[in-house]
């Protein structure tokens, strides 16, 4: 077998031992609870968050009982409302890792809520979608997102609203591979499709890119000449897993290489990137990737083309792991998680100047299991949501 390194072995520590996205107890309040307050059933730490229209904190995750369930807190995170579940006609629903239910806000009280059922072969599913026009008072029955409906793989999904109220669905897709035979073809494909009723109907699915990683989180951000900005891992010939970039429903789609790493690897990192609108024109992101043998979390900037503009800097911790990226103000924070053995560290680098100076923070630290972090854009500023066994954190990273 080959030699791991340091990091890739603490990594595979931390998945032995469930300090990842795993599973936290909750109790009948919504609040998170002791371990072995509620027995052996657990609820599942992997959840999204959005802000709505009126400035209030909504999660989507699973419940102790599998249940698709909101949770809403009017003071970002002091307080909590009791979790509320949501009638998805007895789907089940994928939430580890990098696949878990999304939360959208539009227009006009549009919401709508994405998943991924499973199906009946490994690693298949279709997409889901709830659908509100009252704010998230009542949702719709779940549908499925896009027409094909093979028994392959459509998961992984990304779910935004562009500033003229457009619903950018975006996700991994088999139907090519199954096309071409395995052996013929890399990885999976970038698949999307647009609604613009607030998720009532859908246009046609609508191939972004042959040769994606196969489970790498979506990023999306809104571009500034309108509709929204797709950053992704993808298998460059002959197995390199660098990132690339479109802008959707425009003319300039066609994807363009962002990073160039060179990592060549025969295999999905399941590392998904991160991508925020910068200040000054262009793209932040944040990425994992290895480079000439140097395997770091890195920050680099990208042009309105999404491609590479300046050198790429590595995030000091040599243990970052799913890092996020959010931008609002002047203010630049990336957020990652890092274990070191005994304990995962939430961390960040914040900058006041758009990127040109970070310093670096220490947020919190815990034993127990932890989800990855994720950042918000709030009306009071950038908030860092880390969910861990015993609590649900939103965190000022600047204070």
């Amino acid at each position: 077998m080959p030699k791991l390194s340091r990091r890739t072995a603490l990594f595979a520590l931390a998945l032995a031992l469930g300090i990842g996205a795993g599973f936290a107890h909750e109790n009948g309040n919504g609040h998170a609870a002791p371990p072995g307050a509620a027995g052996k059933k657990r609820s599942a730490l992997a959840v999204s968050a959005a802000i709505s229209p009126a400035g209030a904190l909504w999660l989507i995750g699973l419940d102790a009982s599998g249940q698709l369930y909101t949770q809403t807190s009017d003071d970002l995170g002091h307080h909590w409302q009791a979790p509320r579940t949501l009638d998805i006609g007895g789907d089940t629903v994928s939430a580890e890792g990098e696949n878990r239910p999304k939360i959208a806000f539009g227009a006009d009280g549009n919401v709508v809520i994405a998943y991924t059922r499973p199906l009946s072969r490994p690693y298949t599913g279709e997409i889901r979608m709830l659908r509100s026009v009252d704010g998230g008072e009542r949702f719709s029955a779940p549908a499925t997102v896009h027409r094909d409906r093979q028994l392959i793989t459509h998961r992984f999904e990304s779910i935004a609203f562009d500033r003229r109220g457009v619903l950018h669905t975006v996700w991994i897709d088999k139907r090519d591979q199954a096309a071409a035979g395995k052996a013929g073809y890399r990885g999976a494909a970038i698949y999307r499709n647009e609604s613009r009723d607030g998720g009532a109907s859908f246009g046609p699915d609508i191939k972004l890119a042959d040769h994606s990683c196969e489970c790498c989180r979506i990023a999306l951000a809104p571009a500034p000449g309108g509709g929204m900005a797709a950053f992704w891992r993808h298998v460059f010939a002959p197995e390199i897993r660098d990132h690339a970039f479109a802008v959707l429903g425009t003319e300039a789609a066609a994807p363009v290489r962002a990073t160039e790493d060179d990592w060549t690897l025969a295999a999905c990192p399941h590392h998904g990137p991160a991508i925020a609108v910068a200040e000054r024109g262009g793209y932040h992101a944040v990425w994992f990737g290895e480079r000439a043998g140097q395997a770091a979390v890195r920050y680099g900037r990208l042009g309105n083309d999404g491609r590479p503009a300046g050198a790429p800097l590595d995030i000091p911790d040599a243990y970052a792991e799913h890092a996020d990226i959010a931008a609002r103000d002047g203010m630049l924070v990336i957020a990652w998680r890092s274990f070191d053995g005994m304990q995962t560290r939430l961390r960040a680098w914040v900058s006041n100047d758009d990127g040109a100076h970070f310093r670096l923070r220490d947020l919190a630290s815990s034993a127990e299991e932890n989800d990855y972090p994720r950042l918000l854009s709030t009306p009071a500023g950038i908030r860092v949501l880390w969910r861990t066994t015993s609590a649900t954190h939103v965190l000022d990273p600047a204070s």
